[in-house]
């Protein structure tokens, strides 16, 4: 029989489902994790909730064919190290959506209404109305960054206080986002107009710190900020040094690690509650009924819908999944982030062709932070779907030689178009063209500046000039021009990321078409 451990306090429905299809099932959440593990070595499946699965718990598990993660968020588990060992992990998306926009609503409440202190001061046996006069929801803006399942709840669930909403997404399309009362407009937009601003987007290299003091120093005196997402998407130092300035409220249900003790950030946080975002008997039977579903279905039929960390065929070089990845990364930084994606349309030629559907996924995860390289490309295609965004594959001319190589083209919002070519070539990932301009050979990594300007003599030397003014050190240049249009562009690696004051100095001052700077 197999073995299935659940060292987690989950709903029971997970581990009946299981026994009634033939499998044991050990559930324990008083012994240690790793403990229990180790009597039950043995165990083909593994389902957990906030609990890390190192490669070391991995290691302990010969047998381990697939871990689920009764939940969204998969960031404790070592997926690409349970990719190397051949065990796909999954999570189960939606399950706990709504208890987590509920939990920001009754924070939101709860702060406007002071009902933590004046409970508090009640129960003591004061009476301090004046100290507690609160404010009310209704007519406020509200900014959602994150409008995947739970910003979409939270936009749904508080659209009834009659609030003006306002979401940051980019991949979103603004139809979808209209279907539940919300408009699409840029970060600086939403920090800078809404009141109350939450938070649902996963912590990952590009979202760690995105919250920093930029953005900070945009809010409104007394705005109300909401983290139930992760606590890394916060620069924590920035958020204590421009507390005292801005004046705003700040709530978080989430730390570093999900355990005991102090709190560094208990100095800032006006509410704080213990990542209780889940934890609703309607959100755990979800997640556990998910959770147990799923594994019946692996095991019985091989279904994969739900894995995070699938694999490549053995004959597709990997680099080319990073190659679209990176790709679709510049695409979305060239036509910009305050635009929605509305259709992304491929060219795979030579023998990549026939692993078209393998780079749906890296086009996602440069899109969005909620998506792996690696995740099921099935999965991809409905999120994008979902999200509003076109996705087609056409058909390749092998009669143009280009090889190896890939063609992704975005559309998005107000017109803004972009082409771009690339390959690999001596192992390297290469763009080769970005619209009309060609014989770009830039490789995508490192520290980038972008420059797109009307062609003339004497405007590389600025760009390089504020560079050089800034500390920058440059590391290599390429500088095609586009004969027809009269254009430039100038790509400039460095030695260190291009400040955004450097890059709206840089543009201003050669009146670029567009100048963006990204690392990679």
């Amino acid at each position: 029989m197999k073995k299935v451990v659940i060292p987690t306090k989950l709903d029971t429905v997970a581990r009946d489902l299981l026994v009634a299809n033939g499998f044991t099932v050990v559930q324990d959440s008083e012994t240690p994790m790793v403990d229990l593990l180790k009597a039950n070595s043995d165990c083909k499946a593994l389902i957990v909730r906030s609990e890390e699965v190192t490669a070391e718990i991995i290691d302990m598990l010969p047998n381990l064919k697939t871990v689920i993660r009764a939940g969204a968020g998969f960031n404790t588990i070592d997926i690409k190290y349970a990719r190397k060992k051949n065990v796909d992990v999954m999570n189960t998306p939606g399950a706990n959506s709504n208890a987590v926009a509920e939990e920001v609503i009754a924070m939101i409440l709860a702060v406007y209404r002071h009902v933590v202190p004046a409970d508090i001061s009640t129960r003591s046996g004061g009476w301090e109305k004046k100290a507690f006069m609160g404010s009310e929801l209704t007519g406020k803006t509200i900014g959602i960054v994150g409008l995947g399942n739970i910003g979409q709840l939270v936009a749904k669930r508080t659209s009834g206080f009659e609030v003006k909403i306002l979401a940051f997404d980019p991949i979103v399309s603004a139809a979808v986002a209209e279907d539940v009362g919300a408009k699409l407009v840029s970060l600086e937009q939403l920090f800078t107009e809404s009141d109350v601003i939450t938070l649902h987007i996963p912590e990952n290299d590009s979202t760690r710190g995105m919250i920093n003091a930029s953005l900070l120093k945009l809010v409104k005196p007394g705005c109300l900020i909401i983290n139930c997402a992760r606590a890394g998407i916060i620069n924590e130092n920035d958020l204590k040094a421009m507390k005292p300035e801005k004046k705003f409220k700040f709530c978080t249900d989430v730390y570093p690690k999900d355990e005991p003790g102090e709190k560094s950030i208990a100095e800032v946080a006006d509410l704080m509650l213990p990542h209780l975002g889940a934890n609703t008997r309607e959100a755990n039977f979800n997640a556990a009924k998910r959770a147990g579903e799923q594994a019946i279905a692996y095991f019985a039929n091989g279904v994969d819908t739900y894995v995070v960390n699938k694999g490549v065929p053995k004959e597709l070089n990997e680099n080319y999944q990073q190659l679209a990845h990176r790709i679709a990364a510049l695409a979305r930084h060239y036509v910009g982030f305050d635009r929605p994606v509305k259709r992304i349309a491929c060219s795979f030629y030579g023998e990549l062709n026939q692993f078209s559907k393998w780079f749906i996924a890296p086009v996602c995860s440069a899109l969005s932070c909620e998506f792996e390289i690696n995740q099921d490309p099935a999965d991809a295609k409905r999120f994008l779907e979902g999200k509003g965004v076109e996705f087609i594959v056409r058909s390749a001319d092998d009669s143009k030689q280009y090889g190896n190589s890939m063609t992704i083209d975005f559309e998005a919002g107000g017109g803004a178009k972009v082409s771009i070519r690339g390959t690999v070539a001596e192992n390297n990932i290469m763009i080769s063209r970005l619209n009309d301009y060609n014989r770009l050979y830039f490789v995508p990594r490192g520290n980038a500046f972008f420059v797109e300007y009307k062609d003339r003599p004497g405007v590389l030397s600025k760009i390089t000039g504020a560079c050089a003014n800034a500390g920058l050190n440059i590391e290599d240049i390429h500088a095609p021009r586009d004969k027809e249009a009269n254009t430039a562009l100038a790509v400039l690696m460095t030695d260190k990321p291009v400040p955004q004051s450097i890059v709206d100095a840089v543009k201003a001052e050669v009146q670029a078409k567009q100048a963006f700077a990204f690392t990679i």
